[in-house]
């Protein structure tokens, strides 16, 4: 069989940014009694939503729109912003790989966060970018670096996620604002933002579809309760948002999707009770931390990093016991970030789950490494 793979392909590792929790549960042959480390919304979809996945349902034997002329309709009623100044993909994954894709030729340089969202170096690597990594500083996106080394490299993309994963930190909007000032116009800055429905409006900057460098992704992934329906949107200058028409996958979005992040989008009593239920989630989670001797990192999204109080070894052991005892979650990949085990928002039988066995995982790895 002829191997014709690209240079690229052949240098690249066979890896995925994430090990899912069902290939998990399959390796310990057993599901999660807890799923709370995918930063998944456990509360759900809108009701709205669901009824028109049902109703829906038969529809099914048609492609979805491609343009996704009445989703984003209902995304620039939202940001107040034309539909022209959108774009809407497979999740903010599908639209990273999208903008990779548009942007980055083989040794281009990319500016990031070294331990920010992987799936971002993942489109990178597979593009055979060069990856400049700047470490985080206090848990926080170095934006002072980030903007430093960008105006010294000219790099295709400078990527930002704020609030953050996998830490939670939130930059505030003077400092993103100041920093968005300081990157040079050739680069195009990629505003991952999540996150950003957890956040206040007026606590993030205001929208700027006039500015051609800055794109800001968003997602009905977190507080909207669809990441199994991979939606996704970018906001951005009618100029830049044209060219993903010149690569996207037109056809690429599911049909059910699309209505169902249509009715989201009108549900705002639904957005509002997940918001609050989230953090009533994190408080909860604290007082966990708290009760077991561990510091917690300030969030503002659907998680918590939890300090362990160690370094990387001793947090992974606590994370592998926990997930051997039935419950997911995940953890930084970088340190002293690793010293952290990353807890998303659950209910309240997923929360009492953790309260009953997280001291037990901490107590098991305290003993291994004879603490």
């Amino acid at each position: 069989m002829a191997k014709n793979y690209t240079k690229i392909i052949n240098s690249l590792p066979s890896s995925v940014p994430f090990v899912g929790p069902e290939t998990q549960e399959r390796l310990l042959d057993k599901q999660f009694d807890s799923r709370i480390g995918a930063n998944e919304s456990v509360f759900g979809p809108s009701p709205k939503a669901l009824k028109v996945i049902k109703d829906e349902a038969s529809s099914l034997w048609m492609y979805g729109d491609p343009e996704n002329f009445d989703l984003k309709i209902e995304i620039a009623k939202k940001h107040n912003i034309k539909s022209e100044n959108i774009v809407v993909g497979e999740g903010i994954d599908g639209l990273l790989g999208y903008l990779v894709r548009m942007l980055v030729e083989p040794n281009d340089n990319v500016v990031t966060t070294d331990g920010s969202y992987p799936t971002f170096n993942y489109h990178v690597n597979g593009y055979a970018g060069l990856l400049k990594k700047i470490p985080f500083k206090e848990d926080f996106e170095d934006l002072a670096s980030l903007s430093s080394f960008s105006k010294k490299l000219r790099p295709k993309i400078v990527y930002v996620s704020n609030p953050n994963n996998p830490m939670g930190t939130f930059n505030n909007k003077n400092e993103i604002q100041a920093f968005i000032n300081e990157v040079p116009d050739d680069t195009i800055i990629c505003l991952d933002e999540a996150y950003a429905d957890f956040v206040p409006d007026d606590e993030l900057i205001d929208i700027n579809v006039n500015q051609e460098n800055l794109v800001r992704m968003r997602t009905f992934s977190k507080a909207y309760g669809l990441a199994g329906a991979r939606i996704g949107y970018g906001i951005g200058h009618e100029n830049l948002i044209k060219n993903f028409d010149k690569i996207r996958n037109h056809f690429g979005m599911n049909r059910i999707s699309q209505f169902a992040a249509i009715e989201s989008l009108k549900d705002h009593n639904h957005l509002k009770d997940v918001i609050s239920r989230v953090k009533n989630s994190l408080k909860k989670i604290e007082v966990i931390a708290i009760k077991n001797n561990c510091k917690f990192v300030k969030s503002s999204t659907n998680f918590l990093a939890i300090d362990c109080g160690y370094d990387g070894l001793f947090a992974k052991k606590v994370l592998d016991n926990l997930i051997s005892n039935g419950i997911f979650v995940r953890m930084p990949f970088t340190s002293p970030e690793n010293r952290c085990i990353r807890v998303s928002a659950g209910t309240d039988e997923d929360i009492n789950l953790f309260e009953e066995r997280f001291p037990k995982a901490l107590k098991q790895a305290k003993d291994f490494f004879n603490y």
